[in-house]
């Protein structure tokens, strides 16, 4: 069990450094650490601050409701740890290593940004997105697990995982614009980007995609089919909301990235009040 679950001598698990109650059913995750305070500060108590390598943890209320923010730095590599850490913290009892009887729900909301890969998506627009498309391979690790099996599609091997319904009904909003989203494994060439080292057409390849029975990809990022897979997995409802801070096809960047972020937290807060 030790090497499953490893606690730290305080007893908290491993990388989070949080206990068992520290978190609250409602989690707000975040990649960029010091974007929990720009989130946090929403919040009209805060009961618990913790900070672990990459993972920055607040926990707490807004009108009587508890939430926690949680960063989770970049990539699906680290929604692995933190997804699994969390589930232990409400799910696993970390002294024996048992699941418990009663299994916590847990409602999931990522605060993201994103590139755009259809020229028609205004830079600054905000995305709530439905299908995830995971060319990341977390999955595989999980089968057969989540009963589910690559495709492949001009070369393209992934998975697809969509948002839990209930939540994606709730957070509908006219703000928000509904995105197919792909999940890369990296920042540069895995999006596209051209560095020394010579590139494939990727992104053009993306932009084309016309996937059955889901449609065009909206836009690339590094988290959210890791989530929606490990969300399907553990029984949590998860959503993912991307701020556009960039168009990849036009080569346009907002001029006002913090602001675009802001809008999103805000509308996202708003939908909380109503969970």
């Amino acid at each position: 069990m030790e090497t499953n679950w490893i606690l730290n001598p305080d007893g908290s698990i491993y990388h989070l450094k949080l206990k068992p109650g520290d978190l609250a059913p409602i989690i707000l995750s975040v990649g960029d650490p010091d974007r929990v305070q720009m989130v946090s500060k929403h919040l009209d108590h805060i009961e618990l601050q913790v900070k672990s390598r990459e993972f920055h943890t607040i926990t707490g209320s807004i009108s009587g409701k508890r939430i926690s923010i949680l960063s989770t730095g970049i990539g699906t590599d680290n929604i692995d740890i933190v997804m699994n850490e969390v589930d232990a913290l409400f799910n696993i009892d970390l002294k024996t290593g048992e699941s418990k009887e009663k299994v916590s729900k847990i409602k999931w909301i990522r605060l993201g940004t994103s590139g755009a890969i259809q020229n028609d998506i205004p830079v600054d627009s905000i995305l709530l997105t439905d299908w995830s498309i995971g060319a990341d391979s977390l999955s595989d690790y999980y089968q057969p697990l989540s009963n589910q099996a690559a495709h492949m599609e001009n070369g393209i091997r992934y998975f697809v995982f969509r948002a839990d319904p209930d939540l994606f009904l709730k957070f509908q909003d006219p703000a928000f614009g509904i995105a197919n989203t792909f999940t890369s494994v990296g920042f540069y060439g895995p999006q596209g980007r051209s560095n020394r080292i010579r590139q494939t057409n990727l992104l053009v390849q993306l932009e084309n995609l016309n996937l059955k029975g889901i449609g065009k990809i909206s836009n690339l990022e590094m988290e959210t089919s890791a989530i929606y897979c490990l969300s399907h997995l553990f029984g949590f409802q998860s959503i993912s909301v991307n701020a556009i801070l960039a168009n990849r096809i036009s080569g346009r960047f907002s001029k006002s990235p913090e602001k675009t972020i802001e809008r999103m937290i805000e509308i996202c807060f708003e939908k909380i009040s109503g969970l």
